[in-house]
């Protein structure tokens, strides 16, 4: 999974360096806004049922015609109805936001980009991760290759030029991916009654998905509304470094979320075994890739252009955040493969609030500095709740089973807790 998305991070280094060239700070920052406000509702173009693909078609493969035919009609129906409201809203976000543009990238991420996530899923169930991989690297080098080619003939274009040209990019990932999926698996089948059965289910899952893309992006919207567009492409642009750092800890977490619901079958403290043995890999490794970015920061200029200057300020406040995401990450799935998902819920829902929060304070007054504390200190928090979670009911498990006339239901097996 590593050296598969190891191409994506080549892919998206020179992606994000021609993008800042093509675009400049500003138009870079009006974009993002747009992209960030659309990724926070497009976790629900799905409902969730992507993850219940995987939950349940992961030990039983022969259920992959229906779930995998629900995962389509949802990513249809949901995602038409989010394409017209985003429409219809985004544009009272901000002013620089114009309904063509917004339309534009509604279409891309609400539908076509979660086909070809859904579609990775569906590999990654069955743990052909070459084949995940290989999806992300295909949008990644069609990205790098259309925004090279307009620098090239264009030599610079606006936020909304860029928009339209990602939606070609989007669309045709997604064609790609279905048609891998069906020469594999075979054609999907659609059932209402596992749908009705599936989407309450599913419907935690999505807005698990979505607070934590609110308490990740939602300062990029923020920063549009209040008309800081430049700083939000100085401050984005930072930010994407810092998720390409954190490519490391997502490929091993894709390749290991599987095994989570299965250790999740013996219990709580099985998947909280599996997160130590993962953070002791991905806690070093994370604090080594901080200090590159902290060292090589003042780099950034050079390749971006001169309008980034500040970019390097701003990578240096949020090189910490892959160190606090290794501990985020290994506890957040243990919980959820346990079967503890509401706590895990219950933590990205705290953390959006205090992100959103903080920042109506910090971003008037400190502009992208203040996004950056805040972000800074989100993760930090989500990381100890959820291991204090872990520990509590880790502690709890070990005491029902010194008293056998108490029932733990939290460490019970997959098949006696509740599937909802």
């Amino acid at each position: 999974m590593f050296l598969g998305q190891g191409l994506s991070i080549t892919c998206q280094a020179a992606y994000f360096i021609l993008l800042a060239r093509l675009l400049g700070s500003t138009e870079l920052g009006i974009y993002v806004g747009v992209a960030a406000m659309v990724s926070i509702l497009s976790q629900y173009s799905l409902l969730g049922s992507q993850t219940v693909f995987l939950r349940y078609v992961s030990p039983e493969p022969k259920n992959f015609a229906h779930y995998w035919g629900n995962v389509l009609a949802m990513a249809f129906m949901l995602g038409s109805v989010l394409v017209v409201f985003l429409t219809l809203v985004g544009p009272h976000v901000a002013h620089s936001y114009s309904w063509t543009m917004v339309l534009c990238v509604a279409i891309g991420d609400c539908l076509f980009a979660q086909l070809t996530a859904a579609s990775g899923r569906v590999f990654q169930t069955f743990e052909k991760l070459r084949i995940t991989a290989s999806l992300n690297v295909l949008t990644s080098l069609l990205r790098t290759l259309l925004a090279g080619l307009m620098l090239w003939r264009l030599g610079r274009a606006t936020a909304g030029q860029w928009a339209v040209a990602t939606l070609m990019v989007s669309f045709t990932s997604a064609c790609a991916a279905l048609v891998l999926v069906t020469r594999q698996y075979g054609r999907p089948s659609f059932s209402l009654r596992l749908l009705r059965e599936r989407t309450g289910e599913g419907l935690v899952f999505a807005f698990s998905y979505s607070t934590s893309t609110i308490y990740n992006d939602i300062d990029k919207p923020m920063l549009g509304h209040y008309g800081m567009n430049a700083a939000n492409g100085i401050y984005s642009m930072a930010y994407r470094v810092i998720e390409i750092a954190t490519t490391p800890l997502n490929s091993l977490h894709g390749a290991a979320f599987p095994r989570f619901f299965r250790q999740g079958v013996e219990g709580v403290r099985s998947t909280m075994d599996f997160a130590l043995r993962i953070v002791k890999r991905t806690a070093p490794l994370s604090l080594f890739f901080s200090l590159v970015m902290w060292l090589t920061a003042p780099v950034l200029p050079h390749l971006l252009g001169k309008s980034f200057a500040e970019s390097v300020l701003a990578l240096r406040w949020l090189c910490l955040l892959p160190f606090f995401r290794s501990f985020n990450f290994s506890a957040g799935d243990a919980l959820t493969g346990a079967g503890h998902l509401k706590l895990r819920l219950c933590g990205l829902a705290l953390a959006a609030a205090f992100n959103f929060g903080v920042n109506l304070y910090l971003i008037p007054h400190y502009g992208w500095v203040g996004a950056a504390w805040s972000s800074l200190a989100t993760e930090g928090l989500i990381a100890v709740f959820y291991w204090m979670m872990l520990l509590g009911l880790t502690s709890r498990g070990n005491k029902n089973q010194s008293n056998p006339g108490k029932v733990s239901l939290p460490c019970a097996t997959a098949a006696e807790r509740p599937r909802t």
